[in-house]
């Protein structure tokens, strides 16, 4: 059952990290990292697909074996994050969000970029 539950998990965050390559508010590698989690725990070949995956595996790999973040994904990273930013400026949002999403987006960024190039 626990196994069944977990490829479930798996697929589920398979599902938002495809989302996330078209939503620039959600994050693709987290959930993919999440999915491989879940799958190793519940179905060897949902796991060998998603690490062996020509897009998502190097990156999953690199996290694993070094906790490493490819230097590319790193930019586009930063672009995604900087675009939602310029629309909220651009929406005019209330400066109350704008200060709480500078520094949400600025932790994430210090983060990302004081990882190891992958």
């Amino acid at each position: 059952m626990k196994r069944y539950l977990f490829a479930i998990l798996g697929l589920f965050c398979v599902a938002l990290g495809l989302l996330g390559i078209v939503l620039p508010l959600v994050p693709t590698v987290p959930f993919m990292l999440l999915a491989a989690f879940f799958f190793a725990r519940s179905s060897s070949r949902l796991h060998h697909w998603l690490i062996t995956h020509r897009t998502f595996g190097p990156m999953i790999e690199d996290w694993y074996h070094s906790r490493a973040i490819r230097p590319s994904a790193k930019k586009a990273a930063t672009i995604s994050i900087g675009l939602v930013f310029a629309v909220s400026l651009f929406l005019q949002l209330p400066m109350h969000v704008l200060i709480i999403q500078a520094i949400t987006l600025g932790a994430v960024l210090i983060f990302i970029w004081s990882r190891p190039n992958g």
